[in-house]
C-alpha cells in the first residue's frame, strides 16, 4: 500500500520478522481500510471475528493477527521471501540458529 500524494508515506518495518505497536495501521477504521485493499473478504472475516470476540484479549488477538496479515501482504521484503521459499531458492538455516536466534532477542527484551 502506497501513500497518497497528500499523505505521509508509511515508515519502514523496524524487522521484517514482527509488527511492532507503532507499526501498521493505529486504529480500527484504518485497519479496515487496509484489509479492504488487501482482500474484502479478509475485511467480512476480520469483522465476524472481531464482532465473536470477548472484550480484552480476545479482541486484541483478532486485531493483531488483522495487523500481522496487512504486514504479510504487503510488506516486500516478506513477499519476496515467499516468492524465493516457492522457487526454491530460499537460503535455509538449520534450526538450532533459529532457537538461537529467538534465544537472543528473549533475552534482550
Amino acid at each position: 500500500m502506497s501513500a497518497l500524494p497528500h499523505e505521509t508515506p508509511p515508515r519502514a518495518y523496524a524487522d521484517p520478522y514482527r509488527v511492532e505497536e507503532w507499526e501498521g495501521p493505529q486504529t480500527l477504521a484504518a485497519l479496515r481500510a487496509a484489509l479492504a485493499v488487501v482482500d474484502p473478504a479478509e475485511l467480512l472475516a476480520f469483522n465476524a471475528r472481531l464482532d465473536a470476540a470477548r472484550f480484552g484479549t480476545e479482541q486484541a488477538a483478532v486485531i493483531s493477527d488483522a495487523r500481522r496479515l496487512i504486514a504479510l501482504r504487503t510488506r516486500p521484503e516478506v513477499l519476496a521471501a515467499i516468492a524465493a521459499s516457492l522457487a526454491g531458492t530460499s537460503e535455509t538455516a538449520p534450526v538450532e540458529e533459529l532457537y538461537a536466534h529467538l534465544e537472543s532477542r528473549g533475552a534482550a527484551e
